[in-house]
């Protein structure tokens, strides 16, 4: 296999009505109060997902500088988003919530209580022993809090970064191999099959579920991988006679999780990797994209159900935009971290409410 490095997840997409009202919500609930860019412009590349119509859109990705992945908070401005018809259920074949990383459980309970989330259930142990419990945003994303040992820097803040995703997908083993062999997702922290009861925070439909935790390397590599931590991806299957598609019917950038985006080293070696067990681009940049102030190579694939895993090769990102501070990251060695100094001059972009 040629050689492709994952230095972690950059962040996930998040549909929303309102991306500056989801934002400010974001920051006091979470603390993703770093902008590393916010850009409007049109969707030229993205019409395989857009019902084949070049639709125009505001992006913001923010970050919570603790560590961990970002938000990509997508609003369209060319149509209005549309919701699921069918009400999302843990069963359900797509990205079901996103995990957030905690220092403290029951603090960051006790502190989301008092922002508007609707708390699903109270502090308790996941599968491998971690304290976890689940939430809903005001739009109704689901969000898994839990706790975590895997920071960049640490402050006063409850809540990191994204550590991870949860997926429902139709089959575990069909997917196992593009985690763990091309996503770097090695470590299986659990595999065992669960009652719904287990999911009564999140569901009530009575089935029996196939549950797989993976986790990747503690090993920080890429520019970012400090910044980004480690990561989780779990997998959920089971034979529920209905499982809708999050998505069926929408389009990308509609109501909800639109993608779990991978930060990589040698887009090239990896589009070829995965052609191998094929698995096809389904969209790519090729050459350079431009988002603001930065840019790199972007491109997408579908899991066997569908759902979109994104990739980013970073070429350049503004570090003090204010300044016309941008870092080049052409030439750099992928094995290499950027230094904390320039990591904690991003906070300068900090948006304090």
């Amino acid at each position: 296999m040629n050689q492709v490095q994952i230095n972690g997840i950059q962040q996930v997409g998040i549909g929303v009505s309102n991306a500056n009202e989801a934002w400010k919500w974001y920051r006091k609930a979470f603390k993703f109060d770093v902008p590393i860019f916010q850009d409007s412009a049109e969707a030229k590349l993205m019409t395989r997902y857009t019902s084949n119509k070049v639709e125009s859109r505001h992006a913001i990705l923010a970050m919570n500088m603790q560590g961990g992945g970002g938000f990509e908070i997508w609003q369209y401005t060319s149509k209005k988003p549309l919701a699921s018809k069918e009400k999302l259920k843990w069963t359900d074949l797509g990205i079901l919530a996103v995990k957030i990383r905690s220092k403290d459980i029951y603090k960051t309970y006790d502190h989301l209580k008092t922002f508007g989330a609707t708390i699903l259930g109270k502090p308790e142990p996941n599968p491998v022993g971690v304290m976890h419990f689940f939430i809903k945003d005001p739009d109704g994303n689901i969000f898994e809090i839990i706790e975590n040992d895997s920071w960049c820097f640490k402050n006063k803040d409850l809540t990191g970064g994204v550590l991870g995703v949860v997926m429902g997908v139709s089959s575990i083993d069909k997917v196992l191999p593009i985690y763990q062999q091309h996503f770097q997702q090695v470590e299986i922290l659990a595999d065992e099959k669960q009652s719904w009861a287990d999911f009564k925070q999140v569901g009530n439909e009575k089935t029996e579920f196939r549950r797989v935790i993976l986790q990747a390397s503690e090993k920080a590599t890429g520019a970012f991988g400090k910044l980004l931590c480690q990561t989780q991806i779990e997998l959920i299957e089971t034979d529920y006679p209905s499982r809708n598609v999050i998505f069926k019917d929408r389009n990308w950038g509609d109501l909800g999780f639109i993608h779990v985006c991978f930060d990589v080293n040698g887009m090239h070696e990896l589009k070829r990797n995965l052609k191998e067990i094929g698995v096809e681009f389904t969209v790519d940049s090729e050459n350079e994209f431009d988002m603001g102030k930065a840019a790199g190579r972007f491109a997408y694939i579908e899991d066997p159900d569908g759902t979109l895993i994104e990739m980013v090769e970073t070429y350049k990102i503004p570090i003090i935009e204010k300044i016309g501070w941008n870092l080049n990251l052409r030439n750099r060695n992928p094995q290499s971290t950027l230094p904390d100094l320039v990591l904690k001059a991003l906070t300068l972009n900090r948006v304090k409410d």
